[in-house]
């Protein structure tokens, strides 16, 4: 049995990371990448990059697309674009950037520590309402909260 985490390491080999450094300058040059955050919507409401957009892990295949209720134009019709895939950690990015490049997407980019590497690099982040997010709100947003109940029940001998 395979687990998430062994999911995303396989592919890791197949796609190219970034630093948040690197993102935040690709961000200043004249043609910037299209930024598309896989996250949740509420995880995107409480604080995301602005210019960002978000497009759920649960519908980015037929948001790649054409002719689906969940297509999102600007990101279907961006197979020759540098896109960068945005989440909480780079995981669940990781995964979406190796499936759009199996869709045919030339260039796809995943954000090597996610949002949370990015808030550690102190850059800006925006709320729902375009307002900006301080870093300390960041970092309670961040911080785990995994309950007991979802904690593996490891045997110690």
């Amino acid at each position: 049995m395979k687990t998430f985490n062994d999911l995303v390491n396989e592919i890791l080999p197949e796609i190219t990371e970034l630093f948040p450094w690197d993102l935040e300058e690709r961000l200043q040059s004249a043609d910037k990448p299209l930024m598309i955050d896989v996250r949740e919507p509420y995880e995107f409401e409480a604080m995301h990059i602005d210019g960002s957009i978000n497009v759920p892990r649960g519908i980015l295949e037929t948001a790649c697309e054409f002719d689906y209720e969940e297509t999102v134009p600007a990101l279907a019709s961006a197979r020759d674009r540098e896109i960068v895939v945005i989440c909480r950690s780079g995981r669940r990015s990781a995964l979406a950037a190796y499936i759009m490049r199996t869709m045919g997407f030339k260039k796809p980019l995943s954000l090597k520590t996610g949002l949370r590497g990015w808030n550690d690099f102190e850059q800006p982040m925006v709320d729902a309402r375009g307002d900006e997010v301080h870093i300390d709100t960041a970092d309670e947003f961040f911080a785990s909260r995994i309950r007991p109940e979802q904690q593996s029940k490891k045997i110690i001998k």
